[in-house]
């Protein structure tokens, strides 16, 4: 049910938490897949296998792409997309990964999210992609 009130456009966010277990077949596959980039320019090739060589959060930041998550659904056309990879201290009995912490309100959770992508553009522990 569509208004000219309704916006087409939708938001979705996904949170991933994964663990590496194998440094070097992530670090492999990403530079690989640097290898095999056609549209990527010499000067930044370089640059793209020293960082994914140097860190495998930014190794698994060049083969994560949100693309691939819609990429098959059908009538949606991806628009924008950024991520980021960044190693982290993970405990899941922590209240702190509680998924279920963006249900106690939009207003308070949009503006965290708006602080923790600053936050993320920031960040030097891990690179943000943009798509669109």
């Amino acid at each position: 049910m569509s208004t000219p009130e309704t916006s087409r456009f939708v938001r979705v966010r996904v949170e991933l938490v994964l663990e590496i277990e194998d440094d070097e077949a992530v670090t492999g596959a990403a530079l690989q897949r640097v290898a095999d980039d056609v549209e990527l320019p010499e000067g930044e090739r370089g640059r793209a296998e020293d960082a994914v060589t140097a860190d495998a959060a930014e190794a698994l930041a060049y083969l994560v792409d949100p693309f691939d998550l819609v990429s098959e659904v059908p009538g949606v056309e991806l628009q924008q997309a950024s991520w980021s990879c960044e190693q982290i201290d993970y405990d899941p009995d922590s209240p702190e990964w509680d998924l279920d912490e963006d249900d106690e309100g939009e207003d308070a959770a949009g503006a965290a999210d708006e602080e923790d992508e600053e936050d993320e553009e920031d960040s030097e522990d891990g690179e943000e992609k943009t798509v669109g």
